[in-house]
């Protein structure tokens, strides 16, 4: 990692407050998981961190979309930048949310994950607007018929809070605990 985790007895109060606000918001994760994925990072600008954090809980657990959706953006975002710490991490969770093993697999190689109906719209959303940067009005209009203006609003602020994640945990070469499986092994 390009930057070191300061020690929880050098942290200041701006820092201590986002460690706390950390573990209050992964409770069952264990004391580890503030100093890991962008957690870390965001320990030398807590002001970012806070704000970042907040985001961070509104997309994961206060949305009306349903979680194997929200998973396959994620993990498509991850896949798209390469980000070993999110798609890992987003792979189990997606898994959790009933999502097939051999299908993240796929995404991870790069080929078509194989999803249908809502997965495979979220799915082809995601891989547009990453790719071209926009969406057709076409598109545009399938996830708003499928998901209703709400949940596309939804979809496209959890895009958008991964890329910002995904580029954190990229630009200061976030490593993967241990206990993760490298999506890309042989990729830096």
């Amino acid at each position: 990692m390009r930057l070191v985790v300061p020690n929880e007895e050098d942290l200041n109060d701006a820092q201590q407050a986002l460690r706390d606000a950390v573990l209050g918001s992964r409770k069952g994760l264990g004391a580890e998981v503030w100093g890991r994925g962008p957690f870390g990072v965001w320990q030398h600008a807590p002001n970012v961190g806070h704000a970042a954090l907040d985001l961070g809980a509104a997309v994961r657990f206060d949305t009306e979309i349903a979680a194997d959706v929200r998973e396959v953006a994620i993990c498509t975002v991850g896949a798209h930048y390469k980000a070993k710490f999110e798609f890992a991490a987003h792979r189990a969770i997606g898994i959790a949310a009933g999502l097939e093993a051999e299908a993240l697999d796929r995404l991870a190689e790069g080929r078509d994950p194989q999803w249908t109906g809502d997965l495979e719209l979220a799915h082809r959303y995601t891989v547009t607007l990453l790719e071209d940067k926009r969406v057709s009005a076409d598109l545009h209009d399938e996830l708003v018929t499928c998901f209703g203006e709400h949940g596309a609003v939804e979809l496209v602020t959890t895009i958008g809070y991964y890329c910002l994640i995904s580029l954190t945990l990229n630009a200061f070469e976030v490593p993967l605990p241990n206990e993760m499986q490298d999506p890309w092994p042989n990729e830096p």
